[in-house]
């Protein structure tokens, strides 16, 4: 253990979980996934986590999760800081998740802890020890209780912090009070991901510091890499306003646990991506596509925040 290992990655900022551009169950959309990294790029990413739970890596073959890998390494590699969601049922498949990562030339990987079993810690621990004595990657371990039905505790964090491997944690946790234990705690250890963009967020790190916020698809460009750059350049109107319009389409599309208010997280995003005219297309079974009202309803958010 030591306190220093966070400084192994230059992680930090606004670093999106992207969607995934599909042309059918069957199809990757590579030219459409080009053109989506473009754009997030030009609009200031400070980073890319690609297959996690917003890449619907849940309905992708392990062949596609490595060319999606291959793909965004082979055009945005030393561009912006790639991260690969790795998140499997097992360590061995998320190790050679992790493993095609590292080829393609990504920085980093994000795991949770095996979605569905609902792990004890001693076995979330001894998950991510396999894991990280393994691979090359840095990782960052993702708390994400509505996708794994375990919110992991301060303790167990504490555990997975002095594994050599692991440099980060996104906290996904819809208790803010225990964000804040995290990086309170755990903060001069590894990087801690998940300051809400809003009054709340902004003191903190304005007072205590902190490393950053992943998730949201990025779909707002500028509005959301600008909380973070408006921020580090003392601009702290401004940084404001780029969180208010972070808050108005996480309040709009979001309930307080994070879940998407018209379907699934990805199939929001996907309808907001198609309404400004950029690659989202259709979402993957079991997830639905949004329709009809709902679709509009994400379209008047996009209005109201001068994204149409």
């Amino acid at each position: 253990m030591t306190v220093s290992k966070r400084s192994r990655v230059n992680w930090q900022g606004y670093i999106p979980a992207i969607t995934t551009p599909f042309i059918d169950e069957d199809t990757l959309d590579e030219k459409g996934l080009g053109l989506l990294l473009e754009w997030l790029v030009d609009q200031g990413m400070h980073g890319l986590v690609l297959a996690g739970t917003t890449g619907e890596w849940t309905s992708m073959r392990p062949d596609e999760r490595k060319r999606l890998f291959e793909l965004a390494g082979s055009q945005m590699a030393k561009k912006v800081p790639l991260i690969a969601g790795c998140s499997s049922f097992t360590a061995r498949e998320t190790i050679a998740y992790a493993q095609a990562a590292a080829e393609a030339g990504f920085e980093g990987v994000l795991i949770t802890p095996p979605p569905y079993v609902r792990p004890l810690p001693n076995e979330i621990v001894a998950f991510y020890e396999e894991v990280g004595a393994a691979i090359d990657l840095p990782i960052c371990v993702y708390n994400w209780p509505p996708g794994t039905g375990i919110d992991m505790p301060l303790e167990t964090l504490r555990r997975l912090a002095d594994i050599d491997a692991i440099v980060a944690i996104k906290q996904s946790t819809p208790r803010f009070t225990h964000f804040m234990d995290t990086v309170f705690a755990l903060g001069e250890q590894v990087r801690v991901f998940g300051y809400p963009m809003d009054e709340l967020g902004l003191t903190m790190l304005r007072v205590h510091g902190g490393d950053g916020t992943m998730g949201a698809g990025g779909v707002l460009g500028r509005n959301q890499t600008g909380f973070y750059d408006k921020l580090w350049a003392g601009d702290i109107e401004g940084a404001r306003e780029c969180g208010r319009k972070d808050r108005v389409l996480m309040e709009e599309w979001y309930t307080p646990d994070l879940v998407g208010r018209f379907g699934s997280g990805p199939a929001i995003l996907k309808a907001a991506l198609d309404a400004m005219g950029l690659p989202g297309g259709p979402v993957r079974k079991p997830l639905i596509d949004v329709t009809g009202k709902d679709r509009e309803s994400i379209a008047e958010t996009l209005r109201k925040l001068d994204m149409l």
